[in-house]
Order: C-alpha cells, then structure tokens, then sequence
C-alpha cells in the first residue's frame, strides 16, 4: 500500500513539472529587429548584435492572434521595426508569441 501511494505522488509531479516549465517558457525572450521576409516557412528579422554587425533572426512559428494583428505573409510589413517576444522550443526552433510596432 505504501509503495502504491508513493509511485501515486510522483505521478501527480509530473503536470507539476510541466506547468512550471510552461509558465517559464511563457515570459519569452525579447528581441528589437526589424522585419525582412517570409521564405522558406521563416519569418526573418534583422537585428544588430552588440557589435553593431546585422544579424538575421528566423522564426518558423508565430501565434495565430499575433499574424492577424501583423499579417508578415504580405510585404506590408517589411522594413518596421518590432519589439519581439518568443519562445525557443527544444528543437531549436523559434516561436513569436508577441510583437509589437515600434
């Protein structure tokens, strides 16, 4: 019965985990670059690195509610400035999950 309850009680810190892991992922990362493209399924920005040198920041996904305030599938957008929030998923991929027009 002892051994039960234990096994029980690791099992309810696992959507623990994951709901700590989430709301840390959640604040993002941020990030002022202005907007260059979309190809290749990327949504690239260019930044400059503390070097005052250019560098180009892809992102392979965006929220749904942030692409219909800033539709980045048009040129419409191309050459403004962004203050951007993201997420890095394990992959390594990027995930834009604020934007807003400088």
């Amino acid at each position: 019965m002892v051994v039960l309850l234990a096994l029980l009680g690791f099992k309810t810190l696992e959507p623990l985990n994951r709901a700590i892991n989430s709301s840390i992922n959640q604040e993002g990362l941020i990030v002022y670059a202005t907007y260059n493209s979309h190809q290749d399924a990327n949504y690239n920005f260019v930044a400059k690195d503390r070097n005052s040198e250019e560098q180009v920041l892809a992102f392979q996904k965006i929220y749904d509610s942030e692409l219909a305030a800033f539709d980045l599938n048009t040129v419409t957008f191309v050459g403004t400035m962004f203050k951007i929030t993201f997420n890095q998923d394990d992959d390594e991929s990027r995930t834009i999950t604020k934007l807003e027009n400088l």
